[in-house]
């Protein structure tokens, strides 16, 4: 065991390998609905369409990679590279090359039919939704690859979230240094060339970390296809389908689970929550507010650094008041901010100057946003790995159920939202609150959502099945050690969501 412990090398080359999925996360959901409503000035309808597509596409191709990058296919590149290597670099390629025509605009395809558009730009969307779920996949799969060790496995996990954490700061800085020289001080069409190097700075740092990842990284089996579990007893067909029998009775019984449907409802609008307002603050800040440009990246930043802050406090605050009451908490907090979004005060006239304050409201209500997103998210989190328990065998059943249901509903949220955008928001004096109310009625809604369902799980104990309420649990003895452990085991599936 200590001779397979991850070398810092590999700690930190495996570091490097999500870098271009985080950069290009942070600019899709933050700044996608931006640059096609004021950018591109694309169909309001068909911007929240392609969202869709992206969110439908991710689910899917989560799914398709999640088996096929376990198969052991005797591929070419994976009997080169490895498994993991030979996926990851297969979804890099796919990123490397579809992103940057997400965000670049040409005068042969802006000056086309909405319609031509939208299919244009699906393409680039699916082929980059496969990408970024291929390098998701194989990046996560390679954590008990390099290390067999829990400890180990989470200081893998703690090393890929510190990276996380500073692409995410970059995409934010580098967007405040590139809009702060802008003479725009709206965005505008002819801002295209700030998110094309803003693509370019995610694309390129992506694609250095990403060389770093498969230069420095080196797992300890030899390339090659990885062994199957059966390799000495080949599955005869009855076995095959009394195995496939299980298997669909094990997942029917999840779906008699009333906690299932609970647990879920919590997840997706915590997820409802925290995207929507990512999606939505851009805007507000433009057509509601008003706001200089460089405000798009500087509150965005402070939402981002609020949640982060909080989220060391997470695992206390969960001890100490428990999971239903922390989260609770969070989604008051976060509904707080969406009031206090609702409360500031916007000039009468599109001429008006802003309230001199104004900005210190802002950035005091993205503070209380980010501190509820993170609370409710990490702890709807902790939530599914406590209802799921020690039933591993269906774990990334449960976690690609709440992911789908988190990506049809962000999708669909977005479509409806679309849809009833004024046509006048940018010459109507009162249609410019529109995205005012979307974060109060849309993000606080779904946190209102959250907290009356964590409420609802009140009566009940959170991963006691049903038939086993008047059932007197097994005494277990747990050491300080074993809990230690089994906290970190939890700790290592919460990122499968993301």
């Amino acid at each position: 065991m200590e001779q397979q412990r991850p070398t810092l090398k590999n700690k930190l080359g495996f570091a490097l390998g999500h870098v271009m999925n985080d950069m290009c996360a942070s600019m899709w959901f933050t700044y996608l609905l931006l640059y096609f409503h004021k950018v591109i000035e694309f169909n309001n309808i068909y911007a929240g369409v392609l969202l869709f597509i992206g969110q439908i596409a991710d689910g899917i191709s989560t799914v398709f990679v999640g088996i096929y990058s376990d198969s052991g296919d005797d591929f070419w590149l994976c009997n080169r590279l490895g498994q993991r290597k030979a996926w990851h670099l297969i979804g890099c390629v796919c990123v490397f090359f579809s992103f940057p025509f997400i965000f670049s605009s040409f005068a042969a395809i802006t000056d086309t039919h909405d319609s031509a558009q939208l299919f244009y730009y699906a393409m680039f969307v699916i082929i980059f939704q496969f990408g970024w779920a291929a390098t998701q996949i194989s990046h996560l799969a390679a954590i008990p690859d390099l290390a067999e060790n829990q400890n180990e496995r989470t200081g893998l996990t703690a090393w890929r979230s510190g990276m996380t954490v500073l692409a995410n700061v970059l995409v934010y800085l580098v967007a405040w240094a590139i809009l702060n020289r802008s003479s725009n001080t709206m965005i505008c069409p002819d801002d295209a060339y700030a998110f094309r190097n803003l693509m370019l700075v995610c694309i390129s740092v992506g694609a250095a970390a990403s060389i770093g990842y498969h230069l420095s990284v080196k797992f300890p089996n030899a390339p090659g296809v990885i062994p199957s579990s059966s390799e000495d007893e080949p599955e005869s067909p009855s076995r095959l389908a009394r195995q496939l029998s299980s298997a669909f009775i094990t997942i029917g019984s999840w779906f008699k689970e009333f906690q299932m449907y609970q647990i879920g409802l919590v997840y997706m609008s915590t997820r409802l929550f925290v995207n929507l307002s990512q999606a939505y603050i851009p805007l507000y800040i433009q057509v509601t507010l008003k706001l200089n440009s460089n405000y798009v990246a500087t509150v965005p930043l402070s939402i981002f650094v609020s949640g982060f802050v909080t989220s060391f406090a997470m695992k206390p605050m969960n001890q100490k008041l428990g999971r239903k009451i922390t989260f609770i908490i969070g989604g008051i907090i976060g509904l707080a901010g969406c009031i206090w979004v609702k409360l500031i005060s916007v000039p009468l006239k599109f001429s008006a100057p802003p309230d001199e304050n104004i900005t210190y409201y802002i950035y005091c209500a993205s503070v209380l946003i980010g501190i509820g997103g993170s609370t409710m998210l990490v702890t709807s989190l902790s939530l599914t790995a406590e209802f799921i328990g020690s039933d591993t065998s269906s774990s990334a059943f449960i976690y690609g159920l709440m992911s789908l249901t988190d990506k049809v509903s962000n999708g669909l949220a977005v479509i409806l939202i679309q849809h009833f955008i004024p046509n006048d928001i940018d010459t109507c004096i009162l249609c410019k609150n529109y995205y005012r109310d979307v974060i109060m009625y849309a993000c606080g809604g779904a946190s209102i959502i959250g907290i009356l369902t964590a409420i609802s799980l009140f009566p009940v104990t959170v991963g006691v099945r049903r038939g086993q309420e008047n059932q007197n649990p097994p005494t277990v003895v747990v050491t300080q050690a074993s809990s230690s452990t089994i906290n970190e085991e939890l700790d290592e599936r919460t990122p499968l969501l993301a």
